[in-house]
């Protein structure tokens, strides 16, 4: 397995040397991510999301790197879930670390925030990061703003 082969997840997005995002990677793909150095894993998913697979913690712990599971819902991401994963990335902040959720929707929306509140990247770049993606709905420009509001 080549390690260029993290391009081939579904939706990937490198943000930087620290940081990258997809859809939910295959059990051949969670391989390739510790091949590509990542140190962690954090899944915004649900369990019973498409593709996802039920034994993916310990497939993650078996191949060396942290794993950390922050159920998202899609139709009700909350204040506490994005506090969470605050604290969940600063307390990552030296190690590689790969997010994913089943489409990269909710992760490119919660690292969109994380970089404009915490990193202070500009808002018009980490936007145009974001809607290399998707462009979020109506909820979910809701909750963005909701939470640009109280930072």
């Amino acid at each position: 397995m080549a390690n260029n082969g993290i391009e081939n997840i579904y939706n990937f997005f490198k943000i930087s040397e620290f940081i990258a995002t997809a859809g939910q990677p295959t059990l051949e793909q969670l391989t390739i991510i510790k091949l590509s150095n990542y140190q962690a894993v954090i899944n915004l998913a649900l369990l019973d999301s498409p593709n996802a697979l039920p034994n993916e913690e310990s497939i993650v712990k078996s191949l060396g790197m942290e794993y950390i599971h922050l159920p998202v819902i899609w139709e009700n991401p909350t204040i506490e879930d994005i506090t969470r994963f605050f604290s969940l990335m600063k307390n990552f902040s030296n190690k590689r670390v790969f997010i994913h959720c089943a489409a990269n929707k909710r992760v490119s929306a919660f690292i969109y925030l994380y970089r404009i509140i915490y990193q202070k990247i500009n808002k018009e770049q980490a936007q145009k990061d974001l809607h290399q993606i998707w462009i979020p709905n109506e909820k979910w420009q809701n909750f963005i703003q909701q939470v640009t509001d109280n930072c």
